[in-house]
């Protein structure tokens, strides 16, 4: 089975960009949305890229529009909206679909390798985020309702 850091995604400008950028990294991986009730989680996100970006550490954000509409704005507007409001420094990706059947492969294997409660692979909502270590194997996946500081200890023993 290939590693998370194949695959090939689409950057914020809608070029393609190569997750082996972040090859031997450890990684956090989440669904985000700038009009959402856990959009300043943003502000945690950005903490623990600064904490442990330079330990080999990297987040990785994907803005999807599927719940509530929570991410109306086109790639210009999101960009903005994360360096103005949240000072966000790390990626920020195209807007992809994680659930049905036009959903990115990434977030495919993510739901996959990395199922929710009772097996469900189905993403519930907005800023569900996956763990992959430093081989590019998922090794946990995180409720939109955690806190990305409650994530600390598991990013640490990774790193």
């Amino acid at each position: 089975m290939n590693a998370i850091t194949d695959f090939e995604v689409k950057a914020a400008d809608g070029g393609p960009a190569s997750l082996d950028t972040w090859r031997g990294k450890v990684l956090l991986i989440v669904n985000t949305a700038s009009k959402c009730g856990f959009t300043p989680q943003y502000e945690g996100l950005e903490a623990l890229h600064r904490k442990f970006g330079g330990q080999g550490f990297e987040v990785l954000a994907f803005p999807c529009n599927q719940f509530g509409a929570q991410e109306p704005g086109d790639a210009a507007e999101i960009a903005n909206f994360c360096t103005l409001t949240y000072d966000v420094t790390f990626p920020v990706f195209a807007k992809v679909d994680v659930n049905g059947p036009n959903a990115d492969p990434l977030f495919d294997r993510l739901k996959s390798d990395a199922p929710g409660l009772l097996g469900s692979k189905a993403i519930k909502w907005n800023f569900t985020k996956f763990l992959v270590n430093r081989g590019g194997e998922v090794v946990a996946r995180y409720a939109p309702t955690t806190k990305p500081e409650d994530i600390e200890s598991d990013i640490t023993k990774l790193l």
